[in-house]
């Protein structure tokens, strides 16, 4: 039995702003799984890439808060791969792109041991000044 899904317009919203940031139109991919297969990075994902793809098209907020998004390479063995030409790397970096816009912080910086502050790479600190002094 075939059963249609219904996409609510607010969920259309984040298809669309994935499409524009990106450049891809997600809609297109048909769930064939070789970029997952293919991709070097999936076994340390959360989600795989073709789920990731799948979320996009359906617009579920939920793949914002993947691990999946900051796990991608961009070594573009999906796009060699993918028999649509997707680009799931522009894909992956629109997601954290949208991510960041939200301006959410995961870290609080003013937590950190002297250990940890110590092993940041300097450009961590100069951007963590910034963002505190105004």
């Amino acid at each position: 039995m075939t059963k249609k899904i219904e996409l609510a317009p607010e969920n259309n919203k984040l298809c669309e702003k994935i499409c524009s940031i990106s450049g891809e139109v997600v809609t297109m991919c048909d769930q064939c799984g070789t970029c997952s297969a293919s991709c070097p990075m999936a076994a340390e994902m959360d989600i795989n890439p073709s789920e990731m793809m799948k979320m996009s098209q359906l617009g579920m907020e939920e793949v914002l808060e993947t691990k999946a998004i900051w796990l991608c390479a961009s070594c573009f063995t999906c796009v060699v791969r993918c028999p649509r030409g997707l680009d799931l790397s522009k894909v992956a970096e629109a997601l954290r792109q949208i991510k960041l816009r939200q301006a959410e912080d995961h870290m609080d910086i003013k937590k950190l041991t002297i250990e940890e502050l110590e092993g940041l790479p300097q450009i961590a600190l100069i951007s963590a000044c910034r963002k505190f002094t105004g």
